[in-house]
């Protein structure tokens, strides 16, 4: 369902798929070729939430921002997992914040990083460009290489793949 909140309307790039049953209300933003998955959320309605091109947002994730403070953020070409609560902060380009992982609010994932299932970055966290963050609470594991890159691109080029797949069916 897209809905309008106290007279904003998200806005739906060319070539994205939203899927029906997901979610978006008031300031959202889908940079092209973006997807929203099943039963995902981006609650727009106390504050903007911005989903980069290549970018997808998985089953049943919570994507929110804090009122008159944060923004969501999502870079390009980022993979938001399944269960993921994503909270007024910043994921730069080229991530993977794995199914169940929790960012809070005024944290920064930077560029070509990895946020494991089920980790918890606590709010005001920096997270230094290509490295691993996993546990409760978070906490570096290791910094990542060309290997790890090609990974990440690979999970948001599936998603690509798949969104073709739906809207094909969608328009068929």
């Amino acid at each position: 369902m897209i809905r309008s909140y106290q007279g904003r309307l998200p806005h739906v790039s060319a070539g994205c798929y939203v899927d029906p049953s997901a979610q978006l209300i008031g300031d959202v933003t889908l940079g092209e070729r973006s997807s929203v998955w099943m039963n995902a959320v981006l609650r727009g309605d106390v504050n903007a939430i911005r989903l980069g091109a290549n970018s997808n947002v998985q089953d049943c994730a919570v994507l929110h921002g804090q009122r008159n403070l944060y923004q969501v953020i999502i870079g390009e070409w980022v993979t938001i997992g399944h269960n993921a609560t994503v909270h007024g902060c910043t994921v730069e380009d080229e991530v993977v914040i794995g199914m169940g992982a929790t960012i809070l609010n005024n944290s920064r994932i930077g560029t070509g990083s990895i946020i494991a299932a089920g980790a918890v970055v606590p709010e005001h966290t920096i997270v230094p460009p290509r490295t691993l963050w996993a546990g409760v609470p978070a906490k570096l594991r290791r910094e990542l290489g060309e290997k790890d890159r090609a990974l990440i691109l690979e999970y948001a080029r599936n998603y690509l793949d798949y969104v073709d797949i739906y809207l094909k069916e969608a328009a068929g």
